[in-house]
C-alpha cells in the first residue's frame, strides 16, 4: 500500500480519472430508482442522535427537504446497504439550515479498542484541506496582502527560477503550477515518518518541492498537485507572520466556530479516543490500522482533522460569506477551469468547475459547491448546496472510493427536485 497522501481524484479537462485500485469495469450511475428500490439492510451500525446545530447557525433555506433523505428514507437505506456488505465505514451527516436531517455512524473508530464510530468522531479530512487552504490565501488576497496575478517568486524563496517568474498564485490554486506531485517522489515516502515536527514537515516538503523539474510551463496544463498547495501555505505563513497551521486554527476554524477542527499530530491520531483511526483494507482481507505510517502533522494539501458538524459549519460559513466578504467568496467558488470530474467508477463522472479551492458543478438547475478527499485509510466528500442551505458531509476511515456513492445517492435525491428559482 503506498503512503502516498492527499489523492482526492480532480479531472483534467476532457477527462475523468478514478482511484488507485478501482476496477476497471465501465462506471455505474445509482439513479434515484435503484435508490428507491434498495432494502433495509441489517447492519452493525452506530445509529446515534445528534444535538441539533446551534439555534444561531440557522438561515434562511428553500424548500422542503425530500422523504428520501431523511431517516428511514432510500438514502437511509442505501447507507445501510453499503455497510453491511462491508463497503463503508464512517459518518454520513445532511444538514439543512444547520440542524441535522439524517445523522448515520456504521463501522468501527478504533477496532482494537472497541470504539465506533459517533456523529461527533472526528476523522482526517485528507485533501478536502485544499478547500480550508484556498479560503486562506483568498482571505489574505481581500486584504491586500496576496496579489492573486503575482508571481510566486515574489514570496517564496529558492523556487525554479521557471517556476517562480511564471507562475502566479491563481496558477497555484487552480493546479496549474507546473509542478508535478511530491507526493510521488522518493524523497517524500522515504522522508514523511522521519519527520518529528510540524516545521520538519513544512520545510522538509518545501525543500522536495524546489528539487523537483517542472512538469510543464506554469500556467499551461491543468494537473492536479499537493505540490502548488503546499507552496500556498509557504505563502500564508510567510504574508501572515504566523506559520501556517495558526493562521488555520484561528482564522479559518475558529472563526467558522468549528470546535473539533484542529492538525492532530501522528501520536495524537494514535491516542485520542476521539479520532478515527485509518484502516487500509485489503480485498478480500481484513482492516489494517496504518496510523504509524502517517505523516507526522497535515499539511496545506491534506490532512486537517474534523468532525461531521464542524464541516457542516464550514461549509456555510464558506458559502455565507462569512469567511469572505460576499465579492470575494463569489471570486473564491466561481468556476475557473472545466473538467470532467469523479474519483469512483461507481458513480459517473460529472461536469464541474475548479475554483480556488473547492470545486462547483451544476446538477438538476443546482448549483453545488464540492470538494473530496482520498488517501490510504481516509475517504471524504463535502458537497454543499447554497440556494438550499443543505451540506452532505461523508467521512470514512477506510480507504477507496467509500464515500462518493453514497454522496451521489443524496445528489441523487436532491436534483430531481427543479430548484425554485
Amino acid at each position: 500500500m503506498s503512503n502516498a497522501e492527499g489523492t482526492a481524484q480532480h479531472s483534467t479537462a476532457g477527462t475523468a480519472p478514478h482511484a488507485s485500485g478501482a476496477s476497471n469495469s465501465a462506471a455505474t450511475t445509482t439513479s434515484r430508482r435503484s435508490v428507491l428500490g434498495l432494502l433495509t439492510a441489517a447492519s452493525a451500525a452506530t445509529v446515534l442522535a445528534v444535538p441539533a446545530l446551534a439555534a444561531d447557525e440557522a438561515t434562511a433555506g428553500s424548500g422542503p427537504i425530500p422523504d428520501d433523505l431523511r431517516p428511514g428514507g432510500s438514502v437511509d437505506r442505501y447507507i445501510a446497504q453499503r455497510a453491511a456488505a462491508g463497503e463503508f465505514s464512517g459518518t454520513v451527516l445532511l444538514a439543512h439550515r444547520g440542524r441535522p436531517v439524517l445523522s448515520r455512524s456504521h463501522g468501527m473508530a478504533d477496532h482494537q479498542r472497541g470504539i465506533p464510530n459517533g456523529p461527533d468522531t472526528i476523522f482526517a479530512l485528507a485533501s478536502l484541506n485544499k478547500a480550508v487552504t484556498g479560503t486562506a490565501v483568498v482571505q489574505l488576497a481581500q486584504q491586500g496582502r496576496i496579489g492573486l496575478h503575482e508571481k510566486a517568486g515574489k514570496y517564496l524563496d529558492g523556487l525554479p527560477a521557471d517556476l517562480a517568474a511564471r507562475a502566479t498564485v491563481h496558477d497555484l490554486l487552480i493546479h496549474r503550477s507546473g509542478l508535478g506531485d511530491y507526493v510521488r517522489t522518493e524523497a517524500y515516502l522515504r522522508d514523511l515518518t522521519r519527520w518529528a515536527t510540524a516545521d520538519e514537515v513544512m520545510a522538509g516538503i518545501g525543500a522536495i518541492i524546489r528539487s523537483m523539474p517542472l512538469a510543464s510551463v506554469p500556467g499551461s496544463n491543468t494537473a492536479y498537485s499537493n505540490s502548488g498547495y503546499h507552496l500556498l501555505g509557504e505563502i500564508v505563513a510567510r504574508v501572515s507572520g504566523v506559520s501556517y497551521h495558526d493562521y488555520i486554527r484561528t482564522h479559518i476554524f475558529a472563526a467558522a466556530g468549528m470546535r473539533t477542527a484542529d492538525f492532530a499530530t501522528r501520536p495524537q491520531w494514535r491516542d485520542d479516543v476521539r479520532i478515527a483511526r485509518p484502516y487500509a483494507v485489503p480485498p478480500g482481507g481484513q482492516p489494517v490500522d496504518i496510523v504509524g505510517d502517517k505523516i507526522f502533522i497535515g499539511v496545506p494539501g491534506y490532512n486537517a482533522f474534523a468532525s461531521a458538524p464542524d464541516l457542516v459549519r464550514f461549509a456555510r460559513a464558506l458559502v455565507g460569506a462569512r469567511l469572505l466578504s460576499r465579492t470575494y467568496t463569489a471570486l473564491a467558488l466561481g468556476g475557473k477551469t472545466a473538467s470532467m470530474w469523479s474519483d469512483s467508477r461507481e458513480v459517473p463522472a460529472l461536469p464541474a468547475f475548479g475554483g480556488y479551492g473547492p470545486n462547483t458543478a451544476i446538477v438538476g438547475g443546482h448549483r453545488i459547491v464540492l470538494h473530496n478527499g482520498g488517501a490510504p485509510g481516509q475517504s471524504t466528500f463535502l458537497e454543499i448546496y447554497p440556494d438550499l442551505d443543505l451540506v452532505t458531509v461523508v467521512l470514512s476511515n477506510h480507504d477507496g472510493p467509500a464515500v462518493s456513492p453514497i454522496v451521489n445517492a443524496a445528489r441523487t435525491v436532491v436534483t430531481a427536485r427543479p430548484p425554485s428559482r
